[in-house]
């Protein structure tokens, strides 16, 4: 969906700023149409009031006295601007364009002669006539409330737009706390991930040096112990050659080679077994597994995101003796799928929607990368699935990876 987004609309802000745009446009649209349904009854109400003129022009001989009285019973009701002109359009009367209707100096009348023109540039005028004689026009303008609506759509545009902007801003801090999150967890990641075979090879050449230096220990145990030595330090530098290559994947497009998930996760599991006893509480891992399984993996950094939900599952043991159990097989024909069961101290339904952010973690130390990595290793490096399958507190969680 991520990069669905990016690929046509240049992700959420471009999403944000279409569908603001639609908004802005949608409520453009709707207020011009209620404008032109409120200027035709508008216009429906002038043509009914030239209508009435026009019934008493004929009914009646003595014009100049019904028209007044029609304008100041029936045009002086109404709530929008109208003049009313004679035939020469000459303004007799007006009513609702800030200009005193008594005022009858030069001033206002020229006033009003100004108006006359600047609203017949706008609005077709409606004609009183009396047979084939016209006898005047009205000419009206906008009412109130349709000038506020045509401002309407813009003053919404601009608030719509703050919001937008506001969410632009918010979603921008969040992005750079999150990228703060993760860059801090990479360095302390890529500490903690150099420091144990770092710490461990320098205790390696402590122990010879101690050894060297002894005048006690026979030639015999010496050569063993020096063997022994050489092979666990080939070990640490080994694991520091993968540490190296894990993280110089991170950002690229890693190589996929068809590889058994049982040599992977057996390897994992077998790391994780090392570092058991450092908890200072027994912990038994137990693998069941199906039929070997082969799929296309990046062994590297397929089996350090295990390792991650591995090791998220030993830092929640709070039992006297902890148990990880982890499972293997077929979910379907198509689906192979991998669980890592513990039996730790669980979590509440609002942390499972948020235990896969960057820097959200229960442990004090914690800087919580370990599954955010994890989750991006199994889902967009090698397409599958990576959730909370179950979770209680206090009775333990599932991870669930599914291929």
């Amino acid at each position: 969906m991520r990069s669905f987004l990016i690929r046509n609309f240049g992700g959420l802000r471009g999403l944000f700023f279409l569908l603001a745009m639609a908004m802005g446009l949608t409520l453009h649209f709707y207020t011009q149409q209620i404008v032109r349904q409120l200027r035709q009854e508008s216009r429906s109400q002038v043509q009914l009031y030239a209508k009435i003129l026009s019934r008493v022009a004929e009914a009646e001989d003595s014009e100049d006295m019904n028209l007044s009285f029609i304008f100041e019973e029936i045009i002086q009701r109404i709530n929008f601007p109208i003049i009313n002109t004679d035939k020469d359009h000459y303004p007799s009367s007006w009513k609702g364009i800030g200009i005193d209707p008594e005022d009858r100096s030069e001033a206002a009348l020229a006033k009003v002669s100004q108006l006359v023109e600047r609203m017949d540039r706008e609005i077709e005028p409606v004609k009183i006539h009396y047979q084939d004689q016209v006898l005047g026009y009205l000419y009206y303008g906008d009412s109130l409330l349709i000038q506020q609506l045509q401002w309407l759509p813009t003053v919404e545009i601009l608030v719509v737009g703050l919001f937008v902007l506001m969410g632009f801003l918010g979603y921008a801090n969040t992005k750079k706390s999150e990228q703060r999150h993760i860059w801090v967890g990479m360095a302390k990641e890529t500490a903690h991930q150099l420091g144990t075979p770092i710490s461990s090879l320098m205790g390696w050449i402590e122990v010879m040096q101690t050894s060297k230096s002894s005048h006690t220990t026979s030639s015999d145990t010496t050569s063993s112990n020096t063997t022994e030595i050489l092979l666990e330090m080939q070990r640490d530098v080994q694991r520091l050659q993968q540490v190296s290559n894990r993280f110089s994947q991170i950002g690229s497009r890693p190589r996929l080679e068809t590889t058994d998930l049982k040599a992977v996760i057996g390897d994992a599991a077998a790391y994780i077994r090392r570092r058991a006893p450092q908890i200072g509480k027994p912990v038994t891992m137990q693998e069941f597994y199906g039929e070997s399984v082969m799929r296309p993996l990046n062994y590297d950094i397929f089996q350090w995101a295990l390792e991650n939900i591995m090791k998220n599952a030993l830092d929640a043991m709070d039992k006297p003796e902890g148990v990880i159990q982890i499972r293997c097989g077929m979910a379907n024909q198509d689906t192979v799928y991998i669980e890592i069961q513990d039996n730790g101290r669980g979590m509440e339904e609002r942390d499972r929607k948020r235990v896969f952010k960057p820097g959200y973690s229960t442990k004090k130390r914690g800087w919580g990368l370990g599954l955010t990595l994890a989750k991006r290793i199994v889902e967009e490096y090698h397409k599958g699935r990576l959730f909370v399958k179950e979770s209680r507190p206090g009775t333990g969680t599932t991870m669930r990876i599914e291929l």
